[in-house]
């Protein structure tokens, strides 16, 4: 799940309301490059009875290709909030730059209002589509990413990444576990064998984006290579489809073999 502490349109505490409202047992918190929201979330957690796993959402490369990493059951998030004010301010030299080229093209949006759009969440590129869409420059979100934002359009900046094993590493420093975010097809034998030896210690296995085939390839690989199975929704708060909070069914044992395997780990899960 996402809250606004990075690019969701709810607050955290909302976050977990929805998901006691749709009857879920547990959820993980995983902003983008922020743990921001976690205490309030926890704390909602706590009132409603819903358990709330402390997440992250990591950015990071393989060679060239940027893959997603989560970071489950954190312990200590200081570790990793010290770790990510270097990224965020990644980010916002990016969103700077962007904002720059957009000028250059004659799209009049302010960094300050990009700013604004933000919050106090990680700013990103639909932060800037916001901006753009408020001052009339876009007619919604695609529009913006299909003219400008988009990879290969005149006002997209490439990020400054984070290599997988340096990202595998922030994980575990904080004392959770380094799970592969939606694979799909690209979850390959080969693949996951190399990110193993790395440090992997799981698949997000259930996703919207997944074929029935990918979750059965995908389950099978975590089985070969003893690797613990997540799944979700990667709800952004969206009210209908295509992506709605509890849609994926997620087994309630997947969450009881990672907390085994923490405690395998002399990693208690976080209380």
């Amino acid at each position: 799940m996402h809250s606004t502490a990075s690019d969701g349109s709810r607050t955290p505490a909302e976050v977990v309301r929805a998901a006691r409202k749709a009857s879920l047992a547990a959820i993980a918190l995983t902003d983008h490059d922020s743990v921001a929201g976690l205490p309030e979330a926890r704390a909602t957690g706590a009132e409603l009875g819903v358990r709330v796993v402390n997440g992250v959402e990591l950015s990071a490369v393989e060679g060239e290709t940027e893959t997603h990493l989560l970071g489950l059951h954190l312990r200590d998030t200081g570790v990793l909030e010290r770790a990510l004010d270097e990224l965020r301010e990644m980010r916002n030299r990016r969103a700077r730059q962007i904002v720059e080229r957009l000028n250059a093209l004659g799209v009049n949006v302010a960094f300050e209002d990009v700013l604004s759009q933000a919050g106090t969440g990680v700013v990103g590129r639909p932060h800037v589509a916001r901006a753009m869409i408020a001052e009339g420059w876009a007619v919604d979100a695609r529009d913006a990413f299909d003219r400008y934002l988009g990879a290969g359009r005149p006002a997209y900046v490439a990020k400054e990444q984070l290599s997988m094993r340096d990202a595998i590493a922030m994980i575990h420093a904080a004392g959770g576990l380094a799970v592969l975010a939606h694979p799909g097809a690209g979850g390959t034998r080969e693949r996951i064998e190399a990110l193993r030896a790395l440090g992997l210690d799981g698949i997000e296995v259930k996703h919207p984006s997944h074929s029935s085939s990918d979750t059965a390839r995908l389950r099978g690989l975590c089985e070969q290579f003893g690797l613990v199975m997540s799944g979700g929704s990667d709800w952004h708060g969206a009210a209908d489809g295509p992506r709605t909070i509890g849609m994926m069914q997620v087994p309630a044992d997947w969450l009881a073999r990672q907390d085994a395997q923490l405690a395998a780990l002399g990693r208690a899960p976080a209380a």
